[in-house]
């Protein structure tokens, strides 16, 4: 009698301890960041995110997933599949209102910081007779990938020049590293692409040898899309100095990017989060310098047309930030 107690007790004790081991393996969290292509901005600094979290906050995994970016990055926290991901905010704004691309249902979306400002660029080489918006008319242009925020920019673009991006050109939908192995290839002619500076398959293309690539001016579009889309864009610079062999600044649109979560997250863990991608800043900028702008100044509704998750207004309402 003794030993069937006994052995019942260690049966006990065994599912008690494989109770707890469970336990503690339920607690961890395990946080998955839609990002973009790896040319991208969107990646590294993805993962340089995902490395911070983890390490930063307890019983967490983040990992950076490879996406066609901001629009699959929409549908990935729309679905579940994501807990946060890099959007652009036009495309961030059709998700919540539930356009364009997310005609299929609204996303309710939360933003927890905004992050940087992408820039369009309208990249060619010398000897395509490209000099400016309107001489695309007629050439092999990739407009981004399918599921991108470039995409959707990019027709924006297009449409504010007065060019139909169906009748005026061939359009390929090429991500930014395809789209520089087809330019220099001579596969197509001109290229856009929207995102940090520098984005590192652009400064690729420049500095291949043989190759002289021009960035096409395009600034005095960003009114004519701001009428059209809401107060999105504005216009913006690159500096000669960013991309090898740039003879002069080129002038181009801008949008901002904010980090986005869908309706489940808590608010102790937005405010976590958020407290620690802006206090651990340096991290992140020592991977990607476009994190320089993971700053609280930039807080403010209008880079967000989404609005702030209640825990993350929580950290900037502690830091003196009112919303």
């Amino acid at each position: 009698m003794f030993k069937r107690f006994r052995k019942t007790s260690i049966a006990v004790a065994l599912v008690a301890t494989a109770g707890l081991a469970g336990a503690a393996i339920a607690q961890q969290k395990t946080m998955a960041i839609g990002t973009g292509g790896t040319g991208g901005v969107y990646y590294p600094l993805g993962g340089a995110i995902a490395n911070v979290l983890s390490k930063a906050l307890p019983n967490t995994q983040a990992t950076a997933e490879v996406t066609g970016g901001s629009v699959d990055n929409l549908k990935l926290i729309a679905s579940g599949q994501s807990e946060m991901g890099f959007t652009m905010a036009d495309a961030a704004l059709d998700a919540f209102k539930g356009e364009d691309k997310f005609k299929s249902g609204k996303v309710p979306l939360q933003t927890l910081l905004v992050v940087y400002p992408n820039r369009m660029h309208v990249v060619t080489v010398e000897g395509t007779g490209i000099e400016k918006m309107s001489d695309l008319k007629g050439k092999r242009v990739s407009t981004g990938s399918p599921g991108s925020a470039t995409e959707v920019m990019a027709f924006r673009v297009l449409e504010a020049a007065g060019l139909d991006k169906d009748k005026d050109m061939k359009r390929e939908r090429l991500g930014v590293a395809e789209s520089v192995n087809a330019i220099k290839d001579r596969k197509i002619d001109a290229f856009m692409w929207v995102g940090g500076v520098p984005t590192a398959a652009v400064t690729d293309l420049a500095a291949t040898p043989g190759v002289k690539m021009k960035l096409i001016d395009h600034s005095d579009l960003a009114e004519k899309m701001n009428t059209k889309y809401g107060k999105l864009y504005s216009p913006s610079t690159i500096t000669k100095n960013i991309y090898p062999g740039m003879d002069k600044d080129n002038a181009n649109t801008e949008v901002w990017n904010i980090i986005v979560t869908g309706n489940k997250m808590s608010d102790d863990d937005a405010y976590n989060i958020v407290k620690t991608l802006v206090e651990k800043k340096a991290d992140i900028v020592a991977v990607h310098k476009e994190a320089e702008s993971f700053s609280l100044d930039n807080q403010v509704q209008d880079r967000s047309p989404v609005p702030f998750h209640p825990g993350a207004l929580k950290y900037f309402k502690e830091k003196g930030i009112g919303k």
